[in-house]
């Protein structure tokens, strides 16, 4: 084995020639190790992964299984590549390095080391077969992350109440148990200032990672993502309160917001395939793409479609695992370049473009729709003088779908908390039905402006139905007492607890007159509670935060 590598890696010395270094995603065939890890499936995802996962009925498959670490390694030790960085999802490496390097790996998809399935450049005119098109572009924005600068919501009353956030942060739904990873530019003094000390002193920052520069220094970057964070998480007491205050978050940094590159794609869907091994519930990014600092990689509309951009497939897969994916629609309503931006032209993400605080249309919110015809974005929310924490921790207005996307981020996270049998197709689709615009969506205000006040009430009575034909369990997620619910006639039940890999972890007689079950000792986690009366049995999952 290793004087065939050797082979190799003189091969690669070789044809290795001075040239323009490009940017490059190498597909890989196969997962050798596929039946390893699927054998093992905790060396893939945790344990609240694996529960989401149980909790949702979505089987693990190949897009679970790492990267074939060989595979990485003969690319790493081939001579000019870079590899800069991975996505199982996608069976891919990013590499980096001049065109004759990059062309030299197509040895590796013939002959014995056959496991390459395809290259594809960044740079699409150096794709055999591709067809060059051209689209009129606006003038490249110089910053494109630059941006003006029963709770008291103060100064950020409206852009909550708006959406009738509110009304669920009155039912005690505010993100507690829930987790949302902020994909974005940076979380600089988060560790610091002060709208942040209530989560720091809570424990809701559960970690991050700076994917940019490989280190686990998460509080620093850009201010951007700080900001983004403070409109769901901040809280200034009798001030400001973000949207979903008690959730918790992973913070994730992939936007280098120097350089504009093709790279960053591949490190989002890094960040988002960690949050899925982790077991976030909802990813909020307000990033987007469709020009780079090289014009050769810039997007058309054309490729607007869901389907084209390696960021787009990716937060496909992402849904596909059982997250919410909220993205900003972009910021390009006034450009030559209007259209939404990747990937918010993909289909299962929640597109969201911005409203004034009077619910009109910002005129820079980006247009829809995307290429084939659906409706992008798909809602809108607050994000012309939305009120946000700026640069230096101070509460301030500021514009764009940066902000509109992750104040509808902490709405929907508070919504699914009190519905988590619900899965992410069916609490998207009642957001998008539930808009002012939903019977006639136009192309920069999607379906418009959603009414979480609707959706927790069709949704109550629906489950009140139900609770009155069989027995339930509520509050359902909790952390120390649930309450059975008992239909006419029947007066006590046995019931059996079991973990998510089927153990018995207790029995008990409830009594309708005593209904309660501590669970204060359990760990957190996905259960089932068997019910019997009778002859009748019951299962019911359970949430224990």
């Amino acid at each position: 084995m290793k004087r065939k590598l050797l082979t190799f890696v003189l091969f690669f010395l070789w044809v290795h020639l001075f040239a323009q270094e490009e940017d490059a995603w190498v597909y890989f065939k196969d997962k050798p190790s596929e039946t390893t890890f699927m054998a093992t499936p905790l060396n893939m995802l945790t344990q609240r992964a694996l529960d989401r996962r149980n909790r949702y009925n979505i089987p693990l498959d190949n897009k679970d299984v790492p990267v074939e670490a060989a595979y990485i390694a003969i690319i790493e030790n081939a001579i000019g590549i870079e590899v800069m960085a991975k996505s199982k999802w996608l069976n891919a490496l990013h590499v980096r390095g001049n065109k004759t390097d990059i062309d030299a790996l197509k040895a590796l998809k013939k002959g014995e080391f056959n496991f390459v399935s395809s290259i594809v450049y960044a740079n699409k005119t150096l794709n055999v077969g591709s067809k060059i098109s051209t689209s009129k572009k606006g003038n490249k924005s110089t910053d494109k992350l630059k941006f003006q600068t029963n709770f008291n919501y103060g100064q950020a009353a409206n852009q909550i109440r708006m959406l009738k956030g509110d009304m669920l942060h009155e039912q005690n739904f505010t993100g507690a148990g829930m987790q949302i990873a902020v994909i974005d530019a940076g979380f600089p003094n988060v560790n610091t200032y002060a709208a942040f000390k209530r989560m720091r002193d809570n424990n809701q920052i559960l970690g991050g990672y700076d994917f940019v520069n490989r280190n686990t220094n998460f509080y620093t970057g850009n201010y951007h993502g700080m900001a983004v964070l403070s409109t769901i998480a901040g809280y200034v007491e009798n001030q400001f309160v973000g949207t979903a205050p008690d959730a918790s978050f992973y913070l994730f940094i992939t936007e280098d917001s120097v350089n504009e590159t093709p790279l960053e794609e591949s490190l989002w869907v890094e960040a988002a395939e960690e949050a899925d091994r982790l077991g976030v519930d909802v990813i909020n990014t307000s990033l987007g793409y469709y020009d780079f600092d090289n014009s050769n990689y810039n997007y058309t509309y054309n490729d607007m479609n869901g389907q084209t951009t390696f960021i787009s497939r990716g937060a496909e897969i992402a849904f596909s695992r059982g997250m919410i994916l909220i993205n900003s629609a972009g910021n390009e309503g006034n450009n030559a370049w209007h259209y939404i931006i990747a990937p918010a032209d993909a289909v299962s993400v929640l597109s969201i473009g911005a409203v004034s605080a009077s619910g009109v249309i910002a005129s820079f919110s980006s247009y829809g729709p995307t290429v084939d015809g659906r409706v992008k974005p798909d809602v809108c929310a607050e994000g012309a003088g939305v009120y946000i924490i700026n640069a230096s921790g101070s509460i301030a207005t500021s514009n764009g779908t940066s902000f509109s996307g992750p104040v509808m981020a902490g709405v929907t996270t508070c919504l699914w908390q009190a519905f988590p049998t619900k899965s992410n197709a069916e609490i998207t689709q009642l957001i998008k039905e539930s808009a002012h615009l939903y019977s006639s969506p136009t192309a920069q205000e999607g379906y418009g402006i959603p009414n979480f006040q609707t959706i927790y009430n069709n949704l109550f009575i629906e489950e009140t139905a139900l609770d009155k034909s069989m027995i339930s369990v509520y509050p359902n997620p909790s952390k120390d007492i649930v309450y059975f619910n008992f239909p006419e006639g029947i007066n006590s039940i046995s019931i059996a607890v079991f973990d998510v890999l089927g153990k018995l972890i207790n029995t008990k007689i409830i009594d309708k007159n005593n209904p309660s079950y501590t669970v204060s000792g359990l760990s957190k986690g996905l259960y089932f509670i068997q019910t019997h009366n009778g002859n009748q049995f019951n299962t019911i999952k359970f949430i224990k935060n």
